[in-house]
């Protein structure tokens, strides 16, 4: 832990903060920003994600606390925290620069539900590949022709099995989702029109205003709350439980402050990947709502890492898996919320259309592959 917060630290302070010299060389500054970028994303996160994954289950099965959701909160940190800096320095540069301060805005926006497109994009194709290994009874490649990525077991040869009521709590999650997400959307059209936008955004701009993202605050904790208990049959057993390492012998507030280090770790990471960003669509002219939606990966690796995890590697949590991903896109909703608070979220016309069409449809769809397997245990027991 001692390394990762160092390295976090170090990019932030040191790399990121290269990025401000005005009179630095360009190629240099580019240079800096993939290896933030870089290892940022496939280090700092990845190795937290990790921490995140060995310690959830733990924290579930000593508090009856649903794993899905500890493990959300985890891994949905990232996606919260990368809009909520963006958020952070556009307020900042609001009297200074509001063509700029409008700019983080949209990388906020972007961030957050872009994060969501790919949290939900990859659980599908995971649920999928899970409901071919079980149609032919045999393992799969996760992905066809690339071993390295791993093995997908038919559902009858996992060591435990999800049970229903965990696949019916993602089922139940993930409508939940599709409306909060609606909600989002009708607002901003309706309510959150910019009349007068900065001259650098072309088109309509539309801001998701302070009272609904109160609402929408509320609506997450609220789905959160509901959600909260674990739908698990059987707890961990003592063999699987072994596995677990290191922190299954350490007491609770050990593991808790492991986590805050993590998201210490996951805050200086993510603040100087949102001010590369940032320097990338300057030197660039990539749009923002584009570098906003690309970052949004950084947030959700955490998070795909598990449920790739849970996947290939069949110990009875692949519901958790799946209440997982559903309460982690409420968690990055609830941190848009939050931002909308703060006054830093902001959408084109066209870029708002395109990332909520997509959500949603990516929604039906793994809401249409869990269906799929839900059948398929439905089938077994008949």
């Amino acid at each position: 832990m001692c390394v990762l917060t160092a390295s976090a630290f170090i990019l932030r302070f040191c790399f990121a903060e290269f990025l401000k010299n005005e009179h630095g060389v360009e190629w240099l500054k580019l240079l800096d920003i993939a290896l933030i970028l870089i290892a940022g994303a496939f280090f700092v996160l990845k190795e937290i994600a990790q921490v995140i994954e060995e310690t959830t289950e733990i924290l579930s099965e000593r508090t009856r606390i649903a794993s899905g959701l500890l493990q959300s909160l985890g891994t949905a940190f990232p996606d919260m925290v990368l809009g909520i800096v963006a958020a952070i320095l556009s307020l900042r540069l609001v009297n200074e620069d509001y063509g700029a301060a409008i700019n983080f805005a949209i990388i906020a926006a972007s961030t957050t539900f872009g994060s969501n497109i790919y949290n939900i994009g990859h659980a599908i194709w995971c649920v999928f590949r899970q409901n071919v290994a079980n149609k032919k009874g045999n393992e799969v490649m996760m992905v066809p022709f690339i071993k390295n990525l791993g093995q997908v077991l038919p559902m009858q040869d996992h060591k435990k099995k999800p049970s229903l009521k965990e696949i019916d709590a993602s089922l139940d999650i993930l409508n939940v989702l599709t409306i909060l997400t609606g909600i989002v959307a009708i607002s901003m059209v309706a309510f959150g029109r910019v009349t007068q936008p900065p001259e650098n955004i072309s088109g309509d701009l539309y801001q998701l205003i302070r009272p609904v993202g109160v609402v929408i605050l509320i609506l997450c904790a609220l789905a959160m709350y509901f959600f909260r208990h674990t739908k698990r049959d059987n707890v961990l057993g003592e063999e699987l439980e072994r596995e677990e390492r290191y922190y299954a012998q350490k007491p609770t507030w050990v593991i808790l402050f492991y986590l805050l280090v993590s998201g210490i770790a996951i805050l200086f990471a993510d603040e100087g990947m949102v001010i590369a960003v940032e320097e990338l669509c300057e030197i660039t002219g990539l749009p923002f709502v584009v570098a906003g939606a690309l970052a949004g990966i950084i947030g959700c690796i955490g998070e795909m890492i598990v449920v790739h995890n849970f996947t290939v590697n069949p110990k009875g949590r692949i519901g958790d898996a799946l209440v997982g991903v559903a309460m982690d896109n409420i968690v990055t909703t609830m941190g848009a919320s939050i931002v909308a608070v703060m006054g830093g979220i902001f959408l084109g016309g066209n870029s708002l259309i395109l990332i909520f069409v997509i959500i949603l449809s990516l929604n039906t769809a793994l809401v249409w592959q869990i269906s799929k397997l839900k059948n398929y245990f439905l089938a077994v027991q008949n």
